[in-house]
């Protein structure tokens, strides 16, 4: 995530004052372990889950960091909030940038044309070619219908310059190799002690691991877009990217 100047310096007066001992850069990381963890169902603003307002930097049940990051470890019994499987200092993270929150969201800013984005996507761009957007496009990555709900325009961002920072499981793409010499490419959907299902071509594919000799991960989801778009195409690209609310 790239933030502007001032605020990167206000967060980290603001974290000073606050007595939280984090840095931007925890907070950086915090952001993409939401993103990628909690966005899901709490929205890219935090405002999407009735009762768990995130956006504000102040909690109903945690006042401390402390009892924060035991919430996001041990979940909240008897409510929509699951345990997740995070590392205590993974969660600290989290709780760093949930307390930046506020400032995030005041020094935030979309400056593309999304309808320019859209141009940028659907060409120069080639994003069609792996990703899907209502119902058009391919399935070899990731829906992006409602990735403005999901993700804040910084972590879109940083996605598309560093695809490789953050990769969840169900993103990840393989090439598996075939003892009789083939070769399938595709995105890992499961696996278990008999096969391997990938999604490859628009179809499912079932591999088992008898005919398997090699599984590759590709480094990066996808290539980065630093160098191949010029600064005002990719912020018109995020800006595009950040309008996709989904279909209401």
């Amino acid at each position: 995530m790239r933030f502007a100047i001032f605020g990167f310096l206000l967060l980290r007066v603001l974290l000073a004052q606050q007595g939280h001992d984090t840095t931007p850069a925890d907070v950086e990381a915090g952001s993409r372990y939401y993103g990628n963890y909690c966005a899901g169902c709490h929205g890219a603003e935090g405002t999407t889950m009735q009762g768990a307002n995130l956006s504000r930097g102040a909690f109903r049940r945690a006042t401390t960091d402390d009892e924060l990051t035991r919430i996001i470890i041990n979940g909240i019994p008897g409510t929509a909030m699951p345990p997740a499987a995070f590392k205590i200092e993974q969660a600290a993270q989290i709780v760093a940038f949930l307390r930046a929150f506020p400032t995030l969201r005041a020094t935030s800013n979309v400056s593309g044309d999304a309808a320019k984005g859209k141009q940028i996507f659907e060409s120069k761009g080639s994003c069609f070619e792996c990703h899907r957007v209502n119902g058009r496009g391919s399935r070899l990555g990731p829906d992006l219908s409602d990735i403005g709900e999901l993700r804040r325009p910084a972590d879109i961002e940083q996605s598309l310059v560093d695809p490789g920072a953050v990769i969840l499981p169900q993103n990840r793409i393989v090439t598996i190799a075939t003892r009789d010499g083939k070769s399938i490419r595709g995105r890992l959907l499961n696996q278990d002690t008999q096969s391997i299902q990938i999604l490859s071509d628009e179809m499912p594919v079932s591999i088992a691991r008898e005919r398997i000799r090699t599984v590759t991960e590709d480094r990066l989801s996808m290539p980065s877009f630093k160098e191949k778009l010029a600064p005002q195409e990719l912020a018109d690209l995020v800006a595009y990217l950040a309008s996709l609310k989904g279909i209401r």
